[in-house]
């Protein structure tokens, strides 16, 4: 393995965008920060490392990720509390992740110290566009992509890492309505489901259009075989409440393993809350809404943090569900928020101070 002893080099922009930027009015993932990190796979290794002003990028046209979509990505947070203190939210499972999925692309791994050293770095540069309050955060996109200029079919010998960073809200304002899946499919067996591959998103995005012609904004998944067995909501792992009980699907190689969803699973524990982590069937699910057993449904993710879903549409069938006093999904969001903006104590952990 190359050893890797690269300094990361740093040039800082002339001028700042952040005073154009109306923070209390953000569309997510519009407006980014000043600097960018970058990193270079050539020769066999990962190499100049660096730290560079945001700007567009040229590629040739025969970029194998514009052909063979060899692309994949993570998505995490940086907080700030009220004393100026910046905090990640378990990075190392996003570090984890990435190469987890760069593996399933034939891509090769990024180094560790590369990536923290360059996040940090990249933190600590662009710290006035994190914002203190609870809500308030800057999403980070890391990403690789092939770069290599050549269009036979095969993995590419060129690629590039970055992480671009953009100040963050609430991504979902209210509660929404889904529409559990018949016909299509996130992923399958044996497939990619498990990588956070740019293509498992497109291929999203026309099935996700026609629920939303319909009223829906999302989509509940369900399993490619049978469309039997609930798997994820929209970009999020699911969770639901049937009586006092939590059940969320196992992870698989069609499941992302979702750092929110494995927080939440903990919480639960921490909680008191019985947590199954087991097949969900449709049927199961409509049958508790209709003997009023089923309390909540909801959404877990790094960009929604939770999302509640007020109601699902199967076969035609409309299922309201009601707004509850004692919500699991306001508890383990609002802890949650605790634990990232350093307002409650982290037994577990999972904060990582930006020193």
């Amino acid at each position: 393995m190359a050893i890797h002893t690269d300094k990361i080099s740093v040039e800082k922009s002339k001028t700042s965008k952040i005073r154009n930027v109306d923070f209390s009015n953000l569309t997510f993932g519009r407006e980014f920060t000043d600097h960018m990190f970058v990193c270079d796979y050539e020769d066999g290794k990962w190499q100049n490392p660096k730290v560079i002003p945001y700007q567009a990028m040229s590629y040739e046209p025969s970029a194998r990720v514009f052909h063979y979509g060899q692309a994949v990505f993570e998505g995490m947070k940086a907080y700030k509390d009220d004393d100026g203190k910046v905090f990640l939210f378990r990075p190392k499972q996003n570090f984890d992740r990435i190469n987890k999925s760069s593996a399933r692309l034939a891509m090769p791994a990024f180094p560790e110290n590369y990536f923290f050293e360059g996040l940090e770095t990249l933190l600590k540069l662009d710290n006035e566009w994190i914002k203190p309050g609870v809500g308030n955060s800057l999403y980070l996109r890391p990403f690789v992509i092939a770069t290599e200029p050549a269009i036979s079919a095969s993995p590419a010998n060129m690629y590039r890492f970055m992480i671009i960073c953009s100040p963050a809200k609430s991504y979902y304002n209210s509660a929404v309505r889904v529409l559990i899946a018949e016909h299509f499919s996130r992923s399958a067996n044996g497939g990619v489901g498990a990588a956070k591959a740019a293509g498992n998103y497109a291929a999203q995005f026309y099935p996700t259009s026609l629920a939303q012609q319909k009223g829906f904004q999302q989509i509940i998944w369900t399993d490619a075989d049978t469309h039997t067995f609930l798997e994820e909501a929209g970009t999020m792992n699911v969770f639901f409440r049937v009586n006092d009980k939590l059940i969320t699907a196992p992870t698989s190689d069609r499941i992302l393993d979702g750092v929110t969803r494995k927080s939440i699973i903990q919480l639960a524990e921490d909680l008191g809350i019985t947590c199954e982590v087991r097949q969900v069937t449709v049927e199961e699910i409509k049958n508790a809404s209709k003997d009023g057993s089923l309390k909540e449904i909801f959404g877990a993710g790094t960009a929604a943090v939770i999302s509640p879903i007020s109601a699902f549409e199967h076969h035609e069938e409309l299922f309201e569900i009601a707004e509850v006093e004692d919500s699991y999904a306001k508890k383990f969001k609002q802890t949650l928020l605790n634990i990232q903006h350093n307002l409650s104590e982290d037994k577990h952990g999972w904060r990582r101070e930006v020193k």
